[in-house]
């Protein structure tokens, strides 16, 4: 922003002196001599009027000071050379003009584009050049080449002159290697481990994935970014006192690299005493106002749980008619106890006004994508803790590197206007991907995704999937704010194909799309609602139209629904030749999210719940209401090694409604929910074609303990883990069954727990998680499939 005022500035000053002289009286002393205008004799200039340089000479030499006028004239940067002296009366002013920049370039510079560079420098095109402003400029790019983590670059800038005085600027650019930061360390830690703080932190170490990274590099700002971070970070789970002693960065220059050290005062960590609210606003009740408040006694004392509690007070307050209520805590500590009791209190603030709302920094984002987040507009009440809520949301939307939010006064003193300073990032992603799975063999992918689509926001992904199972392509579309108004509305479209497998004697194609809503109920409760319409076609291979049940998987649900064979006379099927059935599905549904968790994909703490209902019949050949629940429980438990505990809880229920239920409608479980056990492994089976059969009910639990794997570095993101998973499936509509005779169909529905302990290993790589884990089951039925080794992920390339 100097830059840009510097080089208006001197444009104006250039404009002036080029086209209107100043008005200046008769004359002026001179060598302290009193000289009229027409005694002072100007030579050496082209471009500049003759009257404009000696009416400007006059204007600064009051009182004889000739040092004045050369500054001045030196000052504007029209001239690389001024001088002055007298020849008998006359005062003679002698100038070389400065060379005006005709073109600008840079060469070397593979890393920071032209326009990066050119937004750096202070000199534009048609502009005068000045030796002091062009190695002001070469400063200038060197400390862009070090913020991004450049420090061995050299930048020389060579001037092409050219006929009338103008001159091509060449910067010359050795962008050298790139400088990282190999080592960051704590000291002065105990609550929680080094590995862990550098979670934290923006700032991260180089290493073998350093190339994928932009953020392996020193940069000043972001090493204060760190520190606020890591005093959040404190001061979100009890640590009141927490300060950084220091945060420095030292340059090893043999070896091009930077070593990171935080020195910290933990402090102790302190819990939540006494929490009251006080009410100085006529016709609000204290007592009422205590349901907005987050902060329980006897909790860890958090100063993001007393944000967002100053933020919903006040919210309350708004709704019940005082728009510039404002909530002030008090904190007591009780250092012995290590509590800290809360008292807040609502009284009416200033009466201030918000002027104007300006958004700076998006060059693609449109305005009103940021507009919206604010509770608040032009000509509504100020409100500070509205402010830090619209902040945060900013910073909750992946589309900004930084959001800065502050108030300047306005053009009366109760007008204030809010100044947005963002800064844009890279929201687009395009991935080629391949992964395997044991249950579904290898996978290959490629998608696109985009979350500021248009500059507006919306969020789309395309994905196309090929593998040796399991083909098909999605599109998805959201539009976070549905006419204008807080509610999530979008669209999927999808076709999925999957091939025989070891599990599945059959193939199945899938289409069809979904429309969904999403309405935030609170920060983190959302309510959605959602419409499915599936078109669903199984198709047996060749071999399986013959009509007996026992020869595959898929033959007793397809035979059963086309040819209505019993166990009794299973050759009697009048379907062979038959090979395929197409059933449609109309599913309205609704879910309820519950999610605090801290990271969506790595987590370490909080809480991630959903429950959904689906109602099939709504139309279709399908008829069934299923229900799910799913959460997951993140705890830190031991800081010092970065153990996270998990304990997760899934159940599902599904009843056929009007009629019987399928086989195909019912759950399937295998090592998606019980490790050890090969997919679709266990639950009611038909033991005579070993067939799966599902179940109209399931739950399983797992505890798992990970934590970085002892001896590799940090870098490597490795983790190791011990789980024990447990859980059942069982009953199945016999009316979807022929009946049992042990010799052609056999069902077994024996309602037995499963379970198993077993090791894994993480790779939280920079493409996502991948996983192997190793399970033995303890609790099982001798009809049931098991599988040791398990592995699942995928990776971008």
């Amino acid at each position: 922003m100097s830059s840009f005022t510097t080089t208006m500035k001197k444009t104006a000053l250039a404009a002036v002196l080029l086209t209107v002289a100043p008005v200046v009286g008769g004359g002026a002393d001179v060598f302290g001599l009193s000289v009229a205008k027409a005694d002072v004799i100007v030579r050496g200039n082209k471009r500049i009027e003759t009257e404009t340089i000696r009416s400007y000479v006059l204007q600064n030499a009051k009182g004889g000071d000739t040092d004045a006028v050369l500054k001045a004239l030196y000052a504007t940067d029209l001239f690389s050379d001024v001088q002055v002296s007298r020849e008998g009366g006359n005062t003679v002013v002698v100038v070389t003009e400065s060379p005006q920049v005709n073109k600008i370039a840079f060469e070397g510079n593979k890393r920071l584009s032209d326009e990066q560079l050119k937004s750096v420098i202070q000199i534009k095109p048609r502009a005068f050049m000045s030796k002091n402003d062009v190695q002001s400029d070469v400063q200038r790019l060197l400390e862009t080449y070090r913020r991004n983590g450049r420090y061995r670059a050299q930048v020389e800038a060579k001037v092409i002159s050219l006929p009338d005085n103008r001159v091509n600027l060449i910067y010359e650019i050795d962008e050298g290697d790139k400088t990282a930061v190999t080592r960051i360390s704590f000291s002065g830690n105990h609550a929680y481990s080094s590995g862990r703080l550098r979670d934290v932190i923006k700032t991260r170490e180089t290493g073998l994935l350093g190339w994928l990274r932009t953020t392996d590099t020193y940069d000043p700002d972001r090493l204060q970014t760190d520190q606020e971070g890591l005093r959040k970070f404190y001061m979100k789970n009890g640590y009141a006192d927490f300060r950084v002693v220091s945060a420095t960065a030292d340059l090893d220059r043999e070896r091009n690299v930077f070593f990171v050290a935080f020195t910290v005062d933990e402090g102790d960590q302190y819990s939540f005493g006494d929490v009251d609210v006080q009410s100085s606003l006529s016709g609000i009740d204290s007592k009422a106002l205590f349901s907005s408040v987050g902060t329980r006694s006897g909790d860890v004392y958090s100063s993001e749980a007393v944000e967002k509690t100053m933020e919903e007070l006040t919210m309350a307050a708004t709704r019940a008619g005082y728009p510039f209520a404002q909530v002030r805590p008090r904190a007591t500590r009780d250092y012995a106890k290590h509590t800290i009791s809360i008292t807040y209190y609502v009284e009416e603030g200033q009466r201030v006004y918000v002027e104007r709302l300006n958004i700076r920094g998006n060059d693609r984002t449109r305005d009103y994508v940021v507009r919206r987040e604010f509770d608040m507009a032009e000509g509504d009440a100020y409100n500070k803790a509205l402010v830090s809520k619209a902040e945060r949301r900013l910073n909750r939307l992946g589309l900004f590197k930084t959001v800065k939010v502050n108030a300047d006064p306005g053009s009366a003193p109760d007008k204030v206007i809010v100044n947005v300073d963002v800064e844009e990032q890279a929201t687009g992603e395009i991935g080629f991907g391949a992964g395997y799975s044991t249950a579904d063999g290898v996978i290959g992918d490629v998608s696109f995704s985009e979350k500021n689509f248009l500059g507006r926001g919306q969020y789309i992904k395309a994905s196309l999937q090929y593998g040796q199972n399991t083909r098909g392509g999605q599109f998805s579309f959201t539009e976070p704010y549905f006419l204008g108004y807080r509610i999530s509305a979008g669209f999927d479209v999808y076709r999925k194909e999957n091939k025989t497998s070891s599990y599945r004697n059959y193939e199945e194609n899938n289409t069809g799309g979904t429309i969904r809503f999403g309405l935030p109920i609170t920060e983190n409760l959302t309510f959605g609602v959602n419409y499915t319409l599936n078109q669903q076609e199984i198709r047996l291979i060749g071999t399986q139209a013959n009509g007996i049940l026992t020869d595959g998987e898929a033959s007793l649900a397809y035979k059963t629904f086309i040819c209505g064979a019993t166990a009794t006379a299973p050759g009697s099927c009048n379907a062979v030749g038959v090979l395929s059935r197409t059933r449609i599905a109309s599913i309205p549904g609704f879910s309820l999210v519950y999610n605090t968790l801290d990271n969506v994909q790595f987590p370490r703490d909080g809480i991630y719940a959903k429950w959904t209902e689906e109602f099939a019949g709504a139309g279709g050949d399908a008829k069934f209401v299923r229900s799910t629940f799913d959460a997951r429980y993140y705890r830190e438990v031991w800081a010092d090694w970065g153990v996270i505990a998990m304990a997760r809880v899934r159940a599902g229920n599904i009843a056929g409604w009007g009629k019987k239920l399928e086989i195909f409608d019912n759950f399937y479980q295998g090592g998606e929910t019980i490790r050890g056990f090969a997919s679709q492994g266990y639950g009611p089976r038909d033991t005579i074609s070993n067939e799966s059969l599902g179940g109209r009910n399931y739950w399983a639990a797992s505890l798992e303990a990970s934590m970085p794997m002892p001896g590799t570095p940090d870098e490597f993101g490795l983790y190791v883990s011990a789980f024990a998973d447990a859980g059942q499936l069982w009953s199945v509509d016999k009316r979807a069954l022929p009946v049992s005779d042990g010799t052609t169909f056999n069902l077994v529905d024996d309602n037995k727990l499963r379970s198993s302990v077993g090791v894994g290993i993480m790779w939280r790589s920079p493409f996502g998680p991948l996983r192997a884990d190793f399970a033995v089951p303890t609790s099982k039925s001798k009809y049931d499939q098991t599988q040791v080794f398990r592995f699942s992920g995928g990776t971008t390339f």
